[in-house]
This record gives structure tokens, sequence and C-alpha cells, in this order.
């Protein structure tokens, strides 16, 4: 064979084997696999599916892979029961070396140390409340001893069921929780209605009292329409409340009640409500519904619960869900029958014992449990008024 023939057949095979070699790399095919029958179509589309969900395609073998994701279906993150199960919480010690926090109140410190510890396992829970169609949740903020202001009542026939929970944390004081927590174990068996976290009931715990409830919702009353929240020393008139709903709808942005504007963090360290300049520099708050009684839509509660968890927690807890529903940017909505500070704030009023203004308002706040029953009574009794006021 002449030496111009040598090269050109050598030249052919080298072109052939590169042609083999660029094959096999695209289709990922072992030399004895390319001189294979090729498999049925069915196989072959197997073959082509990476675990990693890629599709590999000889066209877009050099596009990028993230055109070619098939896309992750979202999972909700909504746990199925209540998931802290230990209490296993320490102090920021970090902080006491800061000279700011050395000047603070001790129960501001106390405070600012555990703050971070945010939910605690449950010791009393009942799920069933949210079983079937719960049009109206009514949940009363209550502490251990004050067994005598826990009183039930339901309403609403026709519209889903109206159901009642108490909130409770531990007895604050060492040598009540014994005795007290078994008091309450017994009137939970009788009445199967009160949800109690591993926490020490306080004024400052009363935030800790919200975000877990709003997380209770979230888990086990999800499809809940409506949410009344109140003190335990509220007087509340259901008729009311549930003529005020009949024209709402679940969906919406609706937070309702007793609504303060531009209230001014309080200075004054003999006040109840003190506030130090260290946690809260702002000149005022945003909007909130005094934390007496308000209503919302279940949509809106499931949401604020996502909203607060994005918050630093704050000592006073009906400040702190008007910071949960500015992250929202929702605005609370004032009503004349929410009354958080009495009919009339003077406490020496007449009108603050009349029953007649009771029986046209939906909330009304600071009531010794003696008087929340005669009012009940006096409302729900032959009461005859010469006019109705117009609240709703």
């Amino acid at each position: 064979m002449s030496l111009w023939k040598r090269t050109v057949y050598k030249s052919v095979c080298l072109s052939l084997a590169l042609l083999v070699a660029i094959t096999v790399f695209q289709r990922s095919l072992t030399p004895s696999q390319f001189l294979q029958e090729p498999p049925p179509a069915s196989l072959r589309q197997q073959k082509a599916q990476k675990p990693s969900g890629l599709l590999v395609n000889p066209d877009s073998f050099w596009k990028s892979a993230k055109e070619v994701v098939t896309p992750t279906p979202v999972v909700s993150q909504r746990p199925q029961a209540w998931d802290v199960n230990t209490t296993n919480c320490s102090a920021n010690v970090n902080l006491t070396h800061q000279p700011w926090f050395q000047g603070l109140e001790p129960h501001f410190q106390q405070f600012l140390l555990y703050r971070h510890c945010r939910y605690f396992p449950m010791l009393l829970n009942h799920p069933e409340k949210c079983s079937g169609d719960v049009y109206l949740l009514v949940v009363v903020k209550s502490i251990i001893v004050q067994h005598d202001r826990r009183e039930q009542e339901s309403a609403g026939r026709g519209r889903g069921a109206v159901r009642t929970l108490f909130l409770l944390g531990k007895a604050s004081k060492p040598e009540e929780q014994s005795h007290y927590q078994q008091l309450l174990a017994y009137e939970d068996r009788i009445y199967g209605d009160i949800l109690q976290w591993d926490f020490l009931d306080s004024f400052f715990n009363l935030t800790l009292k919200e975000i877990h409830f709003l997380k209770w919702l979230d888990i086990y009353c999800p499809d809940v329409r409506f949410v009344f929240k109140g003190d335990d020393d509220v007087f509340v008139n259901p008729t009311n409340l549930l003529e005020f709903l009949a024209d709402r709808r679940p969906q919406e942005d609706l937070f309702v009640g007793d609504v303060l504007h531009h209230a001014r963090p309080i200075r004054r360290k003999d006040s109840k409500y003190y506030i130090p300049g260290i946690l809260y520099n702002q000149n005022s708050y945003p909007p909130y519904a005094g934390g007496g009684g308000f209503l919302m839509a279940g949509g809106l509660a499931q949401r604020l619960h996502h909203s607060c968890d994005t918050l630093e927690l704050y000592p006073i807890d009906d400040v702190f869900l008007g910071m949960c529903l500015e992250v929202l940017g929702v605005r609370p909505m004032a009503h004349e029958g929410f009354k958080t500070f009495g009919i009339s704030r003077n406490r020496n009023s007449r009108m603050n014992k009349e029953p007649c203004f009771f029986r046209s308002m939906l909330v009304v706040h600071k009531l010794l449990p003696t008087e929340l029953l005669a009012m009940w009574e006096l409302v729900h009794g032959n009461l005859t008024c010469s006019r109705k006021l117009q609240v709703l």
C-alpha cells in the first residue's frame, strides 16, 4: 500500500474513533453498551432520568442545569402536633457584662436573660376542641388560682360551633404549684377546656401566652373562622359578637377591639407598664388593641403566628401583637362596642354599673367575678331599657 493511501486510511480510522468517543461520552455509555442493540424507548426514558431530577438530553447537554430542573413541590412546614417536649433554656449570660444591663431593674434583667426562650412543653392539651366546623373560638387568658373566673357560655347555633378554651401557665409561687396543679387537673377532667404550658404565669410572660396560643392554633385549629381572645375579668356578650361577625369573612384582615393610637411608652418606674429606653427607644407604639378583649379572623391569626416569630419578645403583650400586625401591614380596627377600660374610664361612674349599657356592648373589661355573674344575670334577665345603643 502506498504511503499516501496509508495516510488517508489512518485519518479515516482516527476520525471514526473520535466520533465513537464523543457519542459514548454524550450518552454516558460504556464501549460495550455502545455496540449493543438500542434499548426499547421506555427503557431509554428510564435511563435518561437521573436520581437528582435532572433530565439528560443530548440537545441540552451544554445547557445550565438550572434550566432543566424539575420543580420541587412545596411541602408545608406546619407540625402535626406540639413539637416542644423538653425545657432546655439557659440564661444569656453574655448580657450580664454589659453596663446598660447592670443598670436595669431585676425583673427586666430576668426578662432579657431568658427572652430567647420562646416555646415550652404543653402540660394540658385539647386538640379535639377544634374538631368539626368551628365558627368562633373563645380564648380566655387566666391564671391557675383564679378558677372562680372560668365560666363557659355557648351560642351561635346554625353558624358552626362556638368553643371555649382557657390559657394558663404554671403557678408563679413554688408553694402553690403542687396543690393548685392537682386542682387544675381535676377541673380540666370535668370541663376539658384548659391549655397549659410549662412556664410561670407572670405579667411579662403574657407575651409567651400569646405566641404559644398562636402556634397551637396554627397546628390544631387552622380552619377556625374567627377567634375572640380576652382576659378572665371581661364581660362578653356572645350574641352581639355573633351579630357583628354575621357579614364578615374569615379571609379578611379583621382585627378589631379598643384600639390605641400613638400611645407612648411609659417611662415612670412606679408604673406597671414602665419600659426603659434601652428596651424600646421609639417615641410611640404602633396601633394596638387593648389586651382585655379583641376579635380576629382565623386566616389573619395564622399569619400573625408567623409574623410574631420574626420579632423579639416584648414584655407588654398587647403592644407586642400591635408590632406583629405592623409587620403584616395590618391596622387594627377600633369599635365602640369594645371597652377594655370600662364603659367609662372613671371607675366611679354609674355607667360602669348600668346593665342597659352592657347589653349593647360586645366586650367590657375589668369586672370582679361577682360583678361578672351579677351583670350576666341582669343583661340576660327581664331587662327593660328606655333605648338601645347602636354600636354594632
